[in-house]
């Protein structure tokens, strides 16, 4: 399996894919290895995770430059995102004595009831390549915390920061049989689907989970999916700074490229500042900075997948016949690299596949609207419900919106965004659980009743 750097479409690594018996030996190494990791005390399983979180800051120059040289994100943006997975680690280790310790619910001198977690042994992790870091930890950390052993498969467009992260866990003091990688495209992944895993946990595109979904159904073990979004944001008539909002919901709208599963995918703007706002979110487009994304300074690298650039061609090609109007971007950047110009479209309709078809991409539409109620029926007007975003100056205002759309977050005044504190879930084709905060920790558990009667 080649390893190709997007940015320069050289291949920088060759990898050896996972053959069935070798993920059939893998999987016994993990189980045999399981456990003995679970009899292993919380404490001692939170100080490897913190030992981990410490060798993620002591490598974070060499790993965010692997992380750009395969997914093709500008330096500073992978710098981020190592800090980002770090943060959310340090609060899963501050709160997993609280929420994977066993609950007393009754504690009389007769009579104690009992609640514990225990872990549900091995489970498979089939993750993303846009935030390798941050999607992984949400999964793997917790999942070891709780005392499971974790096959984990990065997507193949990040193998090597996978390789890279199975090295430093090892390192922190993760047992060698508790943590294994999986590497390999598509038939890796399905060759899992048909193994004795105890759970899985995709992260991905709305197609492929539900595929994995009805696989792994007649298994009777967790499946939990993390999928796409179409993530719809409003900028109300009373916000009144509007060059700033311009200014935060397009890096809500373009950072990563646009490839986040809570990226801004579609903006409604109120009549009445329209205008306004066009001119400050066109002008602070045109003043990034595009190129090879080790460079200092560059906002626009590559995209990681070379077949995402038909997808946005094929969008922008749908909105202009229908009447859209282009005002910045629109087509491919000349030259090594799949880059891809900035795109912004205005006039547009939610018939559009802009509008309705997920983008992962630097392309955003923009729509004029009269009022809040057409900006709520055109945001309700999507198959995913991942967030939601609503600008405005008054917080009812926005949680009146906000409650009657059906996703998983809701923000106000903000975009694009996630706290370890929080569940991060998703509704209709955006999936199913959900990963941080409390649900999060114990998503990678089963609970026992405990009746402890005197005699």
């Amino acid at each position: 399996m080649n390893v190709i750097n997007p940015a320069t479409e050289e291949i920088i690594a060759t990898l050896q894919e996972d053959t069935e018996s070798s993920l059939h030996a893998k999987l016994e190494i993990l189980k045999n290895a399981q456990l003995q990791w679970a009899k292993t005390g919380l404490a001692e399983r939170i100080k490897v995770i913190q030992q981990f979180d410490d060798l993620l800051e002591v490598e974070k120059e060499r790993l965010a430059g692997v992380l750009t040289s395969e997914v093709g994100k500008p330096l500073q943006q992978a710098r981020n995102e190592l800090n980002g997975a770090r943060s959310r680690m340090q609060w899963m280790c501050t709160h997993a004595v609280k929420y994977l310790s066993d609950e007393q619910i009754i504690n009389s001198v007769d009579l104690k009831e009992v609640i514990s977690y225990d872990p549900l042994g091995v489970i498979c992790n089939i993750s993303a390549w846009n935030y390798p870091y941050l999607v992984g930890v949400n999964v793997f950390i917790p999942a070891l915390l709780a005392g499971n052993a974790v096959l984990y498969k990065p997507s193949e467009y990040a193998s090597l920061t996978g390789l890279e992260i199975e090295k430093l866990l090892k390192k922190a003091g993760i047992p060698d049989g508790v943590f294994q990688v999986a590497l390999g495209a598509r038939e890796t992944g399905e060759l899992l689907l048909d193994m004795d895993f105890d759970g899985y946990y995709f992260t991905g595109s709305y197609r492929t989970g539900q595929r994995i979904y009805q696989r792994v159904a007649a298994k009777m073990v967790p499946c939990q999916l993390e999928l796409g979004g179409k993530d719809p944001l409003y900028v109300a008539d009373d916000v009144k700074d509007i060059e700033a909002v311009a200014t935060g919901t397009a890096d809500g709208a373009f950072y990563n490229n646009g490839q986040s599963c809570c990226a801004v995918e579609r903006i409604y703007v109120h009549e009445k500042v329209y205008d306004s706002y066009i001119y400050s979110f066109v002008k602070e487009v045109k003043s990034w900075k595009i190129g090879t994304p080790t460079e200092e300074g560059i906002y626009i690298g590559a995209l990681t997948r070379k077949e995402q650039l038909e997808v946005l061609e094929g969008q922008i090609k749908d909105a202009l016949a229908k009447g859209a109007v282009l005002l910045n971007g629109g087509k491919r950047i000349i030259g090594k690299g799949y880059n891809f110009e900035p795109t912004v479209l205005t006039g547009v309709s939610n018939d559009m596949k802009v509008m309705q078809e997920e983008s992962f991409g630097p392309i955003i539409g923009i729509m004029k609207v009269k009022d809040d109620a057409e900006a709520l029926r055109l945001m309700k007007d999507s198959v995913y419900g991942l967030t939601a975003s609503v600008y405005t100056d008054s917080i009812d205002r926005a949680k009146e919106i906000l409650s009657q759309i059906d996703t998983g977050t809701g923000y106000w005044n903000c975009c694009d965004r996630v706290s370890a504190g929080l569940p991060w879930s998703g509704r209709k084709h955006s999936g199913i659980g959900a990963t941080l905060s409390h649900q999060g920790l114990r998503a990678f558990t089963k609970t026992k009743s405990w009746h402890l009667r005197k005699g």
